[in-house]
């Protein structure tokens, strides 16, 4: 058993073990754990994202790199696996066998309500179909007293009603009115008629009042029709919101000022 003779050999010995126990902590620290861990080595992350799946992965192995998919959703606009997004970004630092973490494009569009287009308008409906992540398709004019408003709504050929499932990213074909209608009858006779009830006559046969042209120094009582077209010739016809424009008898009323 060691036996100190003098307070020097205890100080001596004090100074032996602090230098060993030195030597092991820097042995620790600057040799054993750089060997195990890589300390120091460090790989630039390639840039994954834009690059498919199967491409991505050899890379990745290339540069003794892993990866994880921890998120998908789908664009319309990229192939199947395309790599959305990476984490860490690329250039970053890291060590081998580091794992990537990625989002993928899937391969099948997830299903989605059907939003409602329907009385509304087209422009209103191209603003519904983006948010929806859906694509306008081709617009028919149809006949109808609604112009430019949405009467149904199309996907693949087929009438989609709101709330309906349907694949993400589809083109949605649009029927749209015209403003016209397709109700043919034959055209109303005003002529000869006070301008006030040949308008609510022809307003009440669905037609539209066009320019009304006075005519000063008529033979007929003043704000009287006395031409109009169309012409109310026999088998003349006419179709519902079509305009009508009427001449009519003495001079222009002057507006009133407020």
């Amino acid at each position: 058993m060691f036996r100190a003779r003098s307070f020097l050999d205890v100080i001596k010995h004090l100074l032996i073990m602090a230098v060993i126990v030195a030597a092991l902590i820097i042995g620790f620290f600057y040799w054993y754990l750089p060997s195990t861990t890589n300390h120091g080595e460090t790989i630039a992350v390639p840039k994954i994202a834009g690059m498919q799946l199967p491409e991505a992965e050899e890379l990745l192995e290339e540069q003794n790199l892993r990866y994880y998919i921890n998120d998908s959703s789908y664009n319309s606009n990229l192939k199947p696996y395309t790599i959305l997004t990476q984490d860490p970004a690329a250039g970053s630092k890291v060590k081998e066998n580091r794992k990537i973490y990625i989002s993928v494009n899937m391969k099948n569009p997830p299903m989605i309500k059907m939003p409602k287009l329907i009385d509304g308008s087209v422009r209103n409906a191209e603003l519904i179909l983006k948010s929806y992540d859906l694509k306008k398709g081709k617009i028919t004019l149809v006949p109808d007293l609604q112009q430019n408003a949405v009467l149904k709504q199309f996907v693949n050929g087929k009438e989609v009603k709101p709330g309906e499932l349907i694949p993400k990213g589809s083109v949605v074909d649009l029927h749209v009115g015209d403003g016209l209608g397709n109700t043919e009858f034959e055209v109303p006779e005003v002529i000869g008629m006070p301008v006030d009830e040949a308008s609510v006559l022809l307003v009440g046969q669905g037609l539209q009042i066009g320019t009304i042209i006075y005519v000063p120094g008529s033979e007929e009582p003043e704000g009287t029709v006395v031409k109009q077209r169309p012409f109310a010739d026999v088998g003349a016809k006419i179709r519902v919101g079509e305009l009508v424009d009427l001449w009519v008898s003495g001079e222009e009323p002057v507006q009133g000022i407020e």
